[in-house]
């Protein structure tokens, strides 16, 4: 009776079908959004798909060799394997799981995942430890693309392509890297997207990223709608060509990133990490991981944090608007001498090296380097380094001295040194000349320039530019010594005459010289006769001022040998120490350009090799000091005692 008399009532007979309308209409909805959300993901996926980048890694053509042997890997590769670790939070020593899942991964903060090996001594642990876990687990190259639009930014959608390798394996050493590819399309969803071209494309490299017009020319498209990225060995920065590059800042990577082939082609399977994060996270549990892909190490040594985290994952689009417009690709051989910018990419290599060994043990690293520092500074006090007294050549000097001699005469007289110098300018693009007209000669003359054919041709143009180049300076070393003698007794000398008086006497010079390249040349193509080549190479290292100040018309090598004898160190620490200085003085300055100003890297490459050749003369000077001391040492009678050749035998002629 009373259930009756409710059903009679009269408001709760009408809110019946009102009730009935809304859980109609609440099914309905529920029904409409299922087929929506799936066509959203399949236009995302279709999209992925359509652009996927192709990727061409640089070649590594032998087991822990040069090139670059870590793939864009599946992330769930190094997930469930039982040799990674779960590690944290906050420390490296927690340990939290062995072999984490997806799952366990989920919503962590301040973890990161530890894989076999150690960052700062990678060896080729982690190159063998990725090929173990991809032939465990069949996977192949990987890329997670994700669809992405940004509040405030309306009419433009992001489409990126993420890609993670084991290891980073460049001056900044750690475990785990994410790298990606971001497409920006003037559409508002996938599915308009579909119908459109890219209007920009930007390549991450380091910090920043580089951009291109779709359609630029530097963008290379494989059938249309695929673009090809060069990641360079080791760093994986992004690149659209293939070269090396430099970069002097946190956003270009400091450093040379070097994509130069041959290459290895790979496409990517494509993972679409869903636009919906609902639906990202039930695809992808580990996308919400806030913590870190590999060890925990001191500052830029760390492990990476993930896609998730990264500006452009949720600012993809006011992110794009920084690109910058060019990576600069800077010539890989050397000009007039090293280049400045192979100086500066051995250079910060050396560096990051030194930072690693001294993170890694810093006891024995600044062991070592105090000691060193020792050595340097105890041969430094043993020497005498006054008086200067660059006149009366003839004369017994100490290390220090014969230095301090040549630095003051250098000095003094630098209007005729550095026009002595000038002429290896000219030689240096002789010598680029000969070697480019050489290399395609060879093409030419049908010799094939690769495999067998490619190491002959290396090796000609070595014989060739080592000739060239010792030409350049047996010539500026004679005519230093000619200079010198002038100077020294009291007459004024400019570059063209010292030159004059040293062609003079030139045939003895260049037959001494050829037949040392040709020694020279054979012992080193033995490889381990290598060090009696060296050993020669100081030995002969007066030929120039010999046959220069001597005329001897024989025999040159011989007497080079007959002053060096009984003080092979001492010359080859002078004449070392000076080679070396005037190396680097152009590398350097070089270097330092790059560094303070955007001058093009070409340019700052001639710079070097200007200065390079301008400080050769340097060298010259040290080597005819370090003859004058040979020859008094060797000649002046025991009772002489005031250290001087007398003024009838200073000079042969």
């Amino acid at each position: 009776m009373l259930l009756r008399r409710r059903w009679e009532n009269p408001r709760l007979v009408s809110a019946v079908p009102r009730l009935a309308a809304c859980l109609v209409l609440v099914a309905l909805a529920a029904l409409a959004a299922v087929p929506e959300g799936l066509a959203a993901v399949e236009d995302e996926q279709a999209l992925a798909e359509r652009f996927a980048p192709v990727v061409r890694l640089v070649e590594q053509e032998e087991e822990c060799g040069p090139g670059e042997p870590y793939l864009p890997l599946d992330v769930d590769v190094v997930l469930d394997e039982r040799t990674v670790a779960l590690r944290g939070p906050w420390n490296a020593a927690d340990l939290v799981k062995i072999a984490p899942a997806a799952e366990d991964l989920a919503g962590l903060y301040e973890y990161h995942l530890d894989f076999p090996g150690h960052a700062l001594d990678p060896r080729c642990d982690y190159e063998r430890w990725q090929r173990q876990v991809l032939t465990a687990g069949g996977a192949e190259p990987t890329v997670y693309a994700h669809v992405a639009t940004e509040a405030g930014k309306p009419g433009q959608l992001a489409l990126q392509y993420w890609l993670f390798y084991v290891f980073n394996d460049f001056n900044n050493l750690h475990e785990g890297d994410w790298e990606m590819v971001q497409l920006v399309f003037d559409a508002s969803d996938a599915a308009e997207a579909l119908g459109e071209e890219p209007v920009a494309v930007g390549y991450s490299s380091h910090e920043g990223a580089e951009r291109a017009d779709w359609g630029e020319d530097k963008l290379e498209i494989v059938d249309g709608t695929h673009p090809v990225v060069y990641p360079a060995a080791g760093s994986h920065a992004n690149k659209f060509t293939d070269a090396l590059y430099l970069g002097s800042s946190a956003e270009q990577g400091v450093g040379c990133d070097d994509t130069q082939g041959p290459h290895v082609e790979h496409r990517p399977v494509v993972k679409t990490v869903p636009s919906d994060p609902a639906a990202a996270r039930a695809s992808f549990p580990w996308i919400t991981f806030e913590g870190r892909w590999g060890e925990l190490q001191e500052a830029f040594f760390n492990g990476p944090t993930g896609m998730n985290l990264k500006r452009q994952w949720t600012e993809p689009i006011s992110w794009s608007e920084g690109w910058r417009d060019r990576s600069y690709a800077v010539p890989t051989g050397g000009f007039l001498g090293t280049s400045a910018t192979d100086f500066f990419c051995s250079a910060v290599e050396s560096g990051s090296r030194a930072l690693v060994a001294l993170l890694r043990d810093p006891g024995t690293t600044l062991l070592v380097l105090g000691v060193l520092l020792a050595l340097v500074l105890f041969a430094l006090t043993r020497t005498s380094w006054r008086p200067v007294a660059p006149f009366r050549i003839a004369r017994r000097r100490s290390w220090g001295q014969i230095l301090s001699a040549s630095g003051r005469m250098y000095l003094r007289n630098a209007p005729l040194v550095l026009g002595i110098g000038v002429i290896l300018i000219p030689l240096g693009v002789v010598i680029s000349l000969v070697q480019a007209l050489l290399v395609g000669g060879f093409g030419l003359a049908g010799v094939d320039a690769t495999g067998e054919g490619a190491g002959l041709l290396v090796f000609v143009l070595v014989v060739i530019g080592l000739t060239l180049s010792l030409l350049g300076l047996a010539l500026v070393q004679a005519a230093t010594a000619r200079a010198l003698v002038e100077l020294d007794r009291g007459r004024r000398i400019g570059p063209v005459e010292a030159y004059r008086l040293a062609f003079h006497p030139v045939r003895p010079l260049l037959r001494a010289l050829l037949a040392a390249v040709a020694v020279w040349v054979v012992l080193n193509a033995t490889v381990v006769l290598a060090p009696v080549a060296i050993w020669l190479a100081v030995r002969w290292s007066l030929l120039a001022p010999v046959a220069e100040l001597e005329e001897r018309t024989i025999g040159t090598l011989r007497r080079s040998a007959e002053l060096v004898r009984g003080r092979w160190l001492r010359v080859a620490s002078l004449v070392g120490v000076g080679v070396v200085l005037a190396l680097v003085a152009g590398p350097l300055v070089g270097a330092l350009l790059i560094i303070l100003t955007d001058a093009p890297f070409a340019l700052l490459n001639v710079v070097a090799g200007v200065v390079y050749a301008l400080a050769m003369p340097f060298v010259a000077l040290v080597t005819a000091y370090v003859y004058f001391d040979a020859r008094a040492r060797l000649e002046l009678e025991p009772e002489l005692e005031q250290g001087e050749l007398p003024a009838e035998i200073e000079l042969a002629t």
